[in-house]
């Protein structure tokens, strides 16, 4: 992990874990390995918690009628032609395998990047957020759009190699091996915990 201020309480404060896109419809249709990518987040939010690492869960969900989708929008339009991704609809809900607790956030973004139609950006600034801890569902969606933006945006960025996951498993590789690591550390989530001190592996 990089380098943070002797203060470790201090430097947890300005960390958040974000969890996107890891919500009914998504887990269903474009989770590759859905149990280890829960049993990993289930792990990371707990951790997270206890360690006083603010959790902030994206979803992504559209008003009726979907106004917010541009049919130019190729990704989206086709969303908006099947329905069912509506705020109250079951498929936009959180997960209930990592369900948002007390004192977690929830993110409605409308796009793919988790700022993107979101007021993630202003959630951030408010609390003093400096660096980002990064999972979810795509690898090749969410989690790299959202890297970029927020690369782009001065955080700094660490990514869980198992707290994400792709219908493509050669795209997943190549973001986490090649791609992620010139902008961010991938660690996986046990090595994240560790980091925060509450993981079996940090007193080895």
């Amino acid at each position: 992990m990089s380098t943070r201020p002797p203060d470790g309480t201090a430097a947890l404060a300005t960390e958040a874990l974000l969890v996107m896109d890891v919500q009914n419809g998504v887990v269903e249709h474009y989770a590759s390995q859905p149990e280890p990518l829960l049993s990993a987040l289930q792990g990371a939010v707990s951790a997270a918690r206890a360690a006083g690492v603010q959790v902030i869960y994206v979803r992504v969900a559209f008003r009726e009628g979907a106004p917010e989708i541009s049919p130019r929008n190729l990704l989206l339009s086709a969303v908006a032609k099947s329905g069912g991704m509506g705020e109250t609809e079951p498929a936009t809900q959180v997960h209930a395998a990592i369900a948002p607790q007390p004192g977690d956030i929830v993110i409605t973004k409308k796009r793919v990047s988790a700022f993107a139609g979101s007021d993630l950006d202003v959630v951030l600034r408010s609390l003093g957020i400096e660096s980002l801890v990064l999972s979810g569902i795509a690898t090749s969606g969410v989690v790299l759009s959202t890297l970029r933006q927020a690369s782009d945006l001065d955080f700094e960025i660490t990514v869980l190699r198992d707290g994400c996951d792709d219908t493509d498993a050669e795209v997943h590789r190549v973001l986490l091996d090649k791609v992620f690591p010139r902008q961010a550390t991938v660690v996986t989530s046990d090595e994240w915990i560790a980091h925060l001190g509450r993981g079996p592996s940090a007193t080895s």
